[in-house]
């Protein structure tokens, strides 16, 4: 099968390393016009863009602040014209153990939900704005394993927020499928990123190595294929579907 994802143009949040890294880079050597979105990481932002053979570009926004998010998409159409494709891929995950003060567990809560829920709700909505006119649109949410099968006490705000996802993709692919808008959700377990390198660091590699079925750990280039299926039209059929890819450590 050749997928080709030739006159696409789709934005991937946090793009500039880890799963959203791997999947720009997927996207674009099938075809797409990536636009790479960042944070703060302009350096690494660049060295993708440099390595990139078919047309790209690079944008920041910091996910955290509502008021700099509301708008983005707009901006983007503006500048590059209509997506085709949204990957929510950006999130954190900072460690809030049960001991801390409520005060400062909260403000850590507050600013995974702006990150991972309510960025993405508000990307989404604008995403689906832009598409209304195409009736045309996909939308990709890298959600988590923990989304499903919970996580520690250390990460209830990042398995909270992931899980808002699931809901948001089904009832997206319920109510705009008949105009053309489709939406999958991804769930990932651990997988070798930077940010899953810290908790291992915390916990050990053997913890998450005995907690799956093969031999070794997710890498970002096993997500990004699946991610360029979902936005070749190829499954569209699978709109509102949720699709592990944990390494057997959870299976429903």
């Amino acid at each position: 099968m050749n997928i080709s994802l030739k006159n696409q143009r789709i934005l991937v949040t946090g793009a500039s390393r880890g799963i959203g890294r791997a999947i720009a880079r997927q996207l674009s050597e099938s075809g797409a016009e990536v636009i790479i979105h960042y944070n703060s990481n302009r350096a690494e932002a660049e060295s993708l863009l440099s390595q990139l053979k078919n047309p790209a570009h690079i944008e920041a926004c910091d996910l955290s602040q509502s008021t700099e998010v509301v708008g983005f998409i707009p901006r983007l159409v503006e500048k590059y014209g209509p997506l085709t494709a949204l990957v929510n891929n950006a999130g954190i995950s900072p460690m809030a153990p049960d001991t801390l003060p409520t005060g400062e567990w909260l403000q850590i809560w507050e600013k995974v939900m702006a990150v991972n829920s309510t960025a993405v709700g508000i990307l989404t909505k604008e995403f689906i704005d832009q598409a209304k006119p195409q009736e045309n649109g996909r939308i990709v949410m890298i959600s988590s394993r923990a989304a499903f099968r919970g996580d520690t006490p250390d990460y209830l705000a990042y398995a909270a927020s992931k899980g808002a996802l699931v809901s948001l993709t089904r009832s997206i692919a319920r109510h705009y499928g008949k105009i053309g808008i489709k939406a999958f959700l991804i769930a990932p377990g651990f997988t070798r990123t930077d940010m899953a390198n810290d908790i291992l660091a915390e916990y050990g590699e053997d913890f998450a190595l005995k907690d799956i079925a093969l031999k070794e750990l997710t890498l970002p280039e096993d997500i990004a294929p699946m991610v360029t299926l979902l936005c070749s039209g190829l499954a569209d059929h699978a709109t509102g579907t949720s699709i592990d890819m944990n390494a057997g450590s959870y299976v429903r």
